[in-house]
């Protein structure tokens, strides 16, 4: 990423050694942001330009491990402040440059500061969870499964599509979405099943295989049995995908941030590598009519927080074979 481009470059630079060296990220965005490196530490840091009557609220952000955000005078404008955010520790570089780029993208355009600060503060809230779970003990074991059936779809996706763009973008699950994959009218959600529960999927709200404002909802079962030292692991799934994007930089680059965004880290990976999936059925179903099913339209007033579970071999009639479905999943 350009980002990690600059850092680099200051890091290189010996003619500063004490304080905080920074350059303008680039002219075409709005704001003053700048990419820091804090010294003689060798923080990196991003930061941005605001006037010190802007009123900027940081308690929340205060009991923070392995980043900081602070408001400092800015020593060559008297009437400015420098809005920094520090990354502490270099184990997360690859999150914190992420981060970076992500905060750059929300302001671009963005020419009040009043809405800057509250813009780039929302979605510093947003990755705080990212360091927290890049500190604890990797994916739990219903996560990773999880994961691997997105993946697993994904690369599908990949095998059928070459618009490789629109297929990554599609990737929704990731952000926590409510359903997996969207795109216009047609969603696809992915249910991983596995043990002695294969047969039952568990629906978390009423609203994700909801059908209001869709054209084709899909629902993708994978029925998964893990094994050890055997099968297709997370990785090598991960491994897959990334090779089959390897070409693009841009594209490859954009897995990575969705593969954080989802909770998997580089430094995760020796967790993962014993345990594999077998695929011991994956079936297509499409989510209409009389499926069995709870949508947001048939809950009372006052009723919340809807989760049921679906026996998937009462849906047989909603099969549809894999061909149907990716001729219906177009980019228009």
């Amino acid at each position: 990423m350009k980002i990690n481009q600059i850092w680099e470059e200051l890091e290189n630079d010996k003619s500063f050694s004490h304080g905080l060296l920074i350059r303008r990220y680039s002219g075409a965005v709005l704001p003053d942001v700048f990419i820091a490196l804090k010294l003689p530490e060798k923080f990196r840091c991003i930061a941005t330009s605001i006037s010190n009557s802007a009123r900027v609220n940081l308690v929340s952000f205060s009991n923070l491990r392995d980043i900081s955000v602070e408001l400092i005078p800015d020593e060559k404008k008297p009437e400015k402040n420098i809005l920094l955010f520090k990354l502490l520790s270099n184990q997360h570089r690859d999150i914190f440059s992420v981060l970076c780029e992500d905060l750059i993208a929300s302001i671009s355009t963005v020419t009040n500061e009043t809405q800057l600060v509250k813009e780039l503060l929302n979605r510093f809230e947003k990755w705080k969870s990212l360091f927290d779970k890049a500190a604890a003990q990797g994916l739990s074991s219903e996560e990773q499964r999880g994961l691997f059936g997105e993946l697993f779809f994904l690369r599908k996706f990949f095998q059928s599509n070459s618009d490789f763009i629109a297929v990554i973008n599609s990737w929704v699950g990731s952000e926590k979405q409510i359903k997996d994959f969207q795109f216009g009218n047609w969603s696809v959600e992915v249910k991983t099943t596995h043990g002695n529960n294969h047969q039952k999927v568990h629906i978390s709200s009423e609203r994700q295989i909801d059908t209001t404002n869709l054209e084709n909802l899909f629902l993708y079962h994978l029925s998964l049995e893990a094994r050890q030292q055997s099968g297709e692991t997370l990785n090598q799934i991960v491994d897959s995908v990334s090779e089959i994007l390897s070409s693009d930089y841009t594209l490859l680059n954009r897995f990575k941030n969705k593969l954080l965004e989802a909770g998997y880290f580089d430094q995760h990976r020796n967790l993962y590598e014993h345990t594999g999936y077998f695929i011991r059925q994956d079936v297509f179903y499409k989510v209409e009519n009389n499926f069995p099913r709870i949508e947001e339209k048939d809950i009372r007033n006052g009723v919340g927080d809807v989760k049921y579970s679906i026996v998937i071999s009462q849906c047989s009639d909603f099969i549809r074979t894999e061909q149907y479905v990716f001729q219906t999943l177009i980019f228009v």
